[in-house]
């Protein structure tokens, strides 16, 4: 018996075939990458199952070792991408090191993804502030509770932690924790990936130029 995971085969022609054909969707054209994006998250909304909003952040180590996970997208438009999370994780400290990342988004069910590749910036206070008033209350305790990243001797630990910030905020308003805020990822690369049949996919790639963004198809 082997140990190796059952891979899928490659497809054959007549499943390609099944797939997207080209003459069903016109050809990939746009000249405002955020406007795009917006079309096609409202697409995702409409008929991903789980998640719409999810993306990879790949970040670096000191050692440059990439690492990647994945994240919520918040916000979106000209200024950037929105995600939050604690300062003291993993991701936070290789951002404070390094702020720069890249960020994918997968819809398998449309058969699209958007590489974003840029530096990355805080949010402000009121952003960070107005975001996570919107949070359950569970998931604001959390927030207070959770040592990201760092090493949890057991579960119980965990909870014991959660019990305890939830016995201090009482049933008061819950603050936002100091190291707990926004990071914005503003884009220098944006691709636009859309599926044809027999690997032959469409690229379109935004470069931010002064004044505005230059576009560039690319081989698949």
């Amino acid at each position: 018996m082997s140990d190796k995971p059952a891979i899928p085969a490659s497809p054959s022609e007549d499943e390609y075939l099944k797939g997207v054909a080209a003459a069903d969707l016109p050809p990939l054209t746009a000249t405002d990458p955020f406007a795009l994006f917006a079309e096609w998250l409202a697409d995702a909304v409409a008929k991903e199952v789980n998640d719409p909003n999810a993306m990879a952040l790949a970040t670096a180590d000191p050692d440059g070792l990439p690492d990647v996970r994945m994240v919520l997208l918040k916000d979106a438009g000209p200024e950037g991408f929105v995600f939050y999370s604690n300062e003291d994780s993993a991701k936070g400290q290789q951002l404070a090191a390094m702020p720069k990342a890249a960020l994918l988004f997968h819809w398998k069910s449309l058969r699209r993804q958007v590489r974003v590749r840029g530096l990355v910036v805080p949010t402000t206070e009121a952003e960070s502030d107005a975001y996570f008033a919107t949070r359950a209350r569970p998931a604001q305790i959390g927030a207070w509770a959770s040592q990201q990243s760092h090493a949890l001797p057991d579960r119980l630990a965990l909870e014991k932690r959660i019990a305890e910030f939830g016995l201090k905020f009482g049933l008061g308003k819950i603050p936002r924790p100091p190291h707990w805020h926004g990071f914005r990822v503003v884009p220098e690369v944006m691709e636009f990936w859309r599926d044809r049949p027999f690997r032959l996919h469409e690229r379109l790639v935004f470069h931010r130029a002064e004044g505005g963004w230059t576009t560039q198809r690319i081989y698949p």
